[in-house]
């Protein structure tokens, strides 16, 4: 039987989420079909509270196309899981989070993980997911490669080259097992890095289709009970 995964890009740059799209169908099985979309509108890119406050509706919207097509999942990748709640309320089948997928994916086989992220001001909004999720314990460091999302599509080169560095330099110095990238577009990089450096290199986007495939294998859908119950009609 065929699984359908619907991914979601958050922000609107089209390449991103064919990069996206590509880097999961990768390790996807072969049963799985990737739908990759991205919103019409909304962000270019997101990097801060109000980037992710103006995509949310459109990653809804693209929740309510995913249910009507009978998906059997939803991957919302951005770094700082925006909408989840929200996209959990409005969905049956799974929706996860690509910061909360690589947190679970890290500690599975490593007892510590550093993050290495995009931007600066991007690096509270991962401390913030971090004790949401109960993960806090677990991060030794999180660090910044300092160039905007867009680079890791417009810039592949220098992106590839900061993010390679910074995760050497995490192995080097942080008393790691294992590096989580915080960034959807850095998810065709994972495994190069992680056959450079010899170290588990995490992206979440990946991981959160894995994890849907064995939600789907076990019959798990989103709880309707409690909170995730659809929203009221008003």
């Amino acid at each position: 039987m065929s699984i359908k995964i619907q991914v979601i890009n958050p922000n609107t740059c089209i390449e991103m989420t064919h990069a996206i799209g590509e880097a999961t169908q990768k390790v996807a099985l072969q049963e799985t079909e990737i739908i990759a979309v991205s919103p019409s509108h909304g962000p270019k890119s997101i990097e801060g509270h109000f980037d992710e406050a103006m995509s949310a509706v459109g990653i809804l919207e693209l929740v309510q196309q995913g249910k009507a097509q009978e998906v059997h999942g939803h991957v919302i990748a951005c770094f700082g899981d925006p909408a989840l709640h929200a996209a959990r309320e409005v969905a049956s089948a799974p929706v996860i989070g690509i910061a909360e997928a690589a947190f679970h994916a890290a500690t599975l086989i490593s007892t510590k993980f550093s993050i290495v992220t995009t931007l600066p001001r991007t690096k509270i909004i991962a401390e913030h997911l971090l004790h949401q999720y109960g993960f806090a314990g677990h991060c030794a460091q999180i660090r910044c490669i300092d160039l905007p999302v867009l680079a890791l599509e417009y810039d592949k080169k220098t992106a590839y080259q900061k993010l390679l560095e910074s995760c050497r330099e995490a192995k080097a110095q942080d008393g790691i097992g294992s590096i989580v990238l915080g960034c959807g577009g850095m998810a065709e990089m994972a495994e190069q890095v992680s056959a450079v450096l010899d170290i588990p290199v995490i992206d979440g986007v990946r991981a959160a289709v894995k994890l849907i495939e064995a939600l789907h294998g076990m019959g798990l859908k989103t709880s309707k009970w409690g909170d995730y119950d659809y929203p009221n009609q008003k």
